[in-house]
This record gives structure tokens, C-alpha cells and sequence, in this order.
């Protein structure tokens, strides 16, 4: 068994939880022979010492052989999967289904041709009633091949039925999948790109959506195509900066699961994605009034719905309960609150407890730094910073790693180190160049900390003023809120000239902002 394998193996037994193990023990007792009674002994070695330690085994059992141990391994791996498939096939819809479409094949091979109807029959019926096509029109494939091979007294109407209901799934699969393909490839270009930068920007999503987006008729989508056509909108909205139609398709996202409720417990995933997202577009209006309830809400979903969430699920929860923790902070302007607790997420990453994506790393490490920073904890600040500065990821998330140069250059400047602020201001210019990640709020912060070195310090305040003004107009442009998105440079520049921390500045802004509305 090769290296990556064993350490699947050795993963997929450390996230049984007891239950499974329990389960597991019991489904494989009835074996007897003597290769089972072995990989049984593998498997509790794995889960007494949570590693696959090849001589440790072989001296702790002397049964088995080395030459064994690949078998061992390819065995107990496929063992636990059949267990997990067997303990949890009533509660997953899919795995009974191909569960009913096995049975008939074996029936089938038996010559009980109707028996093995009959079960497709109903198979297919649930299929279709919860709009899983794909399992649907498996079924309806082996009927056409018992139908097609043998007489059953009901050749012609069948065929005719059969072939109408593979005209209809294959539709409804083709919309579903132009659809789905659509969500994903927007989110593939946001993770890329992240937000347009200008109007070119802008009409190429804009062009790239309606050239993929397939006709329909709303009316006559079930839920799934209702759910892609929604999440596409919503990463066209996110990424062309539209707040107020991204909020939209977030709430329609959303109410989607409340207009189908069962749906809550059946795809929690994505259940939990439209939470998400509904509260980014609150955190993105800054509005505390809904973004709170709401994240309430996010925190009680295991106990209103009852949910025993899987490995996948619970690690899904844990990202958006954290993210629009960090989100929080961010809104009431509760940095120092906010750097106390921020240790529980970071033990989290250091242990890589839920084996995030790298996407999700990246913007940890950013609000991170960003929580430290507005704590005025700089050397923290920097360190998390740095997680996303020092590493390479080509071609990935360019933005974020963008606007973390610029914020660990602002902390530098904070601490007082001229030396190091003029060093970093020439590879932080040239890794933008580099990524076209330039704009006119870089332009005028880069023009501003160029000047630092020559300053006198009762020229400061002056030029944090002249700064500040510049961006406050720059910020009305459609185009230039990206960068306001990931760094509040204004809060930090009216901090200086008020001479009051980050989080007094952010509350004024926003109070002045309600005033204004």
C-alpha cells in the first residue's frame, strides 16, 4: 500500500468517533479467519497509538508478517469504508438508492426479472421525487437493459415511458450541470482574481456569465437548479462589488431552504454556505442591526435542527462560525476583545484541526493580522502578516496577499522602522507591478510612505490629513472600494489625527455614516 495511502488509512480511523469504532468492531466479528483476525489487530494498534509505526506492529505482533502488511492495509481500509457505507446507508438517500439498484442487478442475475423491476420501480419513483436525476436515470438505464433483453409483457408502453422519462432527466441533468458549472467557474475566477479592479474587469465577468448562463424558467426549476442559478449570481454580485444584489441572492439563497425545509438536514452544506454568505453581504454593509441575529442564528443551527454533523460538516461550521467571528470583531470595532479570543482560531490552524484549503488559511492569517493590528499589537500584527508574506502562491488570492504587504509596511511605519519601510516599499511595489494589483488607493499610500524617510515629525499630521482627504474621494469610486474591503486605511489615518486608537476612529466613521444616511 503506498505512503499516501497508509496515511489515509491512518486519518480515516483517527476521525471514526467511537460509535464508528464500536460498529466497526461489530460488523467484522462475524469474520473468522485468520487474515481478519489480523487486520482487526491493525486497525486497534492504529487507534491506540495514532500512527502507522511499521516495526512497532510487527514487534507488538508477531503474527503478522511484513510481507503481509500491504494486504493488511488495502484490506482494513476497504473494511471500514463497508462498515461506514453499512451504518449510515439509511440516512443518505444516494447510498440507498444505488443500495435498491444493486439489489436488482443481483436479483436479475437470479432470472427474478419482475422482482428486479419492481425494486427499480421504486427506486426510481424516490429518485425523482427528491430530484436526484443522475441516481434516476442510472435506474432507468438497467431497465432499458431488462426491458431490451427480455419480454415482460409490457414492452411497448414501458419503452414509450422509459424513453420520455430519459428525454425529461436528461434536461433537467443539462441544466443542472451548465448551472453548477457556472457557480464553480465564477468562484474558480474570483479565486484568482478576487473583485474586478475596473470596468474591463467588470464587462468580462459580466460577458462570461451571460455567454454560460443556460435559458430557464424559474417557475419550472426544482430546488438544486434554483440553488446553482442563485449561488452564480451571487459570485457575480461578490465579485463586481454589487453589495446590494449580492445581498439579494444571498437572502434568496437562503429562503430557498426555508421554502424547502427539508432540505436543511438533507444538504447542510450548502444550507450553511447561504448563511455565509448572507453574512458577508451584512458585514459588507456594515449593517450590525441584521448581521448579528442572524450570526445567532449561525451558532444555534446544531440545536434547532437537531443535526449530528459529519467530519466534512463540522469543519464547514467551525470555518463560518470563525469567519464571521473575526467578522464581528471587525463590525463592532472590538479589537482588543477580539485579540484576547482570537487564540482558540489559531490553535486551530497551527494543529490544522479541519484541513481548511489554502484559500481559507490565506484570509485567516490577513484577519488575523488585521485584529492584532487594530488591537495596536503590531508585533503580532506582523507575525501573521508575515504567514501570508512569506510564502509563495502564485497566480492565488493576489489581492489578499497584496493588501498584507501594505498593512505589515503601515505596522512597520507605526513601530518606527524607516530603515525597513523604505526597504520593503521597493518589493512590495514590484511584487504589485508583477501582479497588477496596482490602483489609485495603492498609488497614493505608496506616495505617501515614499515620503516618510524625508518627513519631519511636525510635518506628519499634515500629510496624514492630505492622505486621508485623497481617499476619501477615491473611496466613491465603484472601482476603488476593493482595497477598503481589506484594509480600513482611512480608520487608521483619522487614528492620527485625532490622536484616539483604530477602534474609537472606525465607531466615529460609522456613527457620522448613520448621521449622513
Amino acid at each position: 500500500m503506498p505512503q499516501q495511502s497508509t496515511e489515509h488509512l491512518v486519518q480515516l480511523i483517527l476521525r471514526l468517533t467511537k460509535g464508528e469504532k464500536r460498529f466497526f468492531k461489530l460488523f467484522v466479528n462475524r469474520l473468522h479467519a485468520n487474515e481478519d483476525a489480523l487486520f482487526l489487530k491493525l486497525f486497534e494498534f492504529i487507534d491506540k497509538y495514532k500512527v502507522f509505526d511499521e516495526e512497532r506492529i510487527l514487534k507488538k505482533h508477531p503474527r503478522i508478517k511484513r510481507s503481509q502488511l500491504s494486504n493488511l492495509k488495502a484490506h482494513l481500509y476497504k473494511k471500514i469504508l463497508a462498515s461506514l457505507r453499512q451504518q449510515y446507508s439509511h440516512l443518505n438517500l444516494d447510498m440507498e438508492l444505488r443500495e435498491s439498484l444493486d439489489s436488482a442487478k443481483m436479483l436479475y442475475a437470479k432470472g427474478m426479472y419482475k422482482a428486479s423491476l419492481s425494486i427499480l420501480d421504486k427506486a426510481k419513483k424516490k429518485a425523482l421525487s427528491n430530484d436526484l436525476y443522475t441516481d434516476a436515470l442510472a435506474i432507468i438505464d438497467f431497465e432499458k437493459h431488462i426491458e431490451s433483453q427480455h419480454i415482460t409483457g409490457s414492452m411497448y408502453p414501458k419503452a414509450e415511458q422509459i424513453t420520455k422519462e430519459t428525454r425529461s432527466i436528461l434536461k433537467r441533468i443539462s441544466l443542472r450541470t451548465k448551472l453548477s458549472d457556472l457557480s464553480l467557474s465564477l468562484y474558480g475566477l474570483y479565486l484568482q482574481y478576487g473583485h474586478v479592479k475596473d470596468k474591463k474587469d467588470f464587462h468580462f465577468i459580466t460577458d462570461y456569465f451571460q455567454s454560460h448562463l443556460p435559458e430557464y424558467e424559474i417557475e419550472k426549476m426544482d430546488f438544486y437548479e434554483k440553488l446553482y442559478l442563485f449561488q452564480s449570481y451571487v459570485w457575480l454580485h461578490y465579485m463586481g462589488l454589487d453589495f446590494v444584489n449580492f445581498y439579494r441572492y444571498a437572502q434568496r439563497w437562503v429562503d430557498l431552504f426555508d421554502e424547502y425545509s427539508k432540505m436543511v438536514v438533507q444538504e447542510t452544506p450548502l444550507y450553511l454556505k447561504g448563511l455565509h454568505n448572507l453574512l458577508t453581504a451584512y458585514f459588507m454593509a456594515q449593517r450590525l442591526d441584521k448581521f448579528d441575529p442572524v450570526y445567532n442564528q449561525l451558532k444555534q443551527f446544531t440545536e434547532r435542527h437537531a443535526v449530528v454533523l459529519t467530519n466534512n460538516e463540522a469543519s464547514l461550521y467551525a470555518l463560518f462560525i470563525h469567519i464571521h467571528g473575526i467578522n464581528q470583531i471587525f463590525l463592532h470595532a472590538d479589537y482588543e476583545r477580539g485579540a484576547r479570543g482570537i487564540h482558540v482560531l489559531t490553535q486551530i490552524l497551527e494543529e490544522n484541526r479541519y484541513d481548511w484549503d489554502l484559500n481559507r488559511i490565506i484570509n485567516f492569517n490577513y484577519k488575523i493580522g488585521c485584529v492584532y493590528f487594530g488591537a495596536d499589537d503590531l508585533d503580532n500584527a506582523i507575525h501573521y502578516l508575515n504567514k501570508v508574506t512569506n510564502q509563495v502562491f502564485p497566480n492565488f488570492r493576489e489581492d489578499i496577499q497584496c493588501y498584507a504587504r501594505i498593512l505589515n509596511l503601515i505596522a512597520h511605519f507605526d513601530l518606527g522602522n524607516d530603515l525597513l519601510v523604505t526597504y520593503q516599499i521597493k518589493s512590495t511595489y514590484r511584487y504589485l507591478l508583477k501582479s497588477k494589483q496596482d490602483s489609485k488607493v495603492l498609488e497614493e499610500i505608496f506616495a505617501f510612505l515614499r515620503k516618510t524617510p524625508r518627513m519631519l515629525e511636525s510635518e506628519l499630521k499634515k500629510e496624514f490629513i492630505l492622505l486621508k482627504e485623497k481617499l476619501d474621494d477615491i473611496e466613491a469610486d465603484q472601482y476603488e472600494r476593493r482595497p477598503f474591503l481589506y484594509l480600513d486605511i482611512i480608520s487608521w489615518l483619522d487614528s492620527k489625527i485625532h490622536n484616539r486608537t483604530m477602534a474609537q476612529s472606525i465607531r466615529a466613521r460609522r456613527n457620522l455614516s448613520l448621521v449622513s444616511d
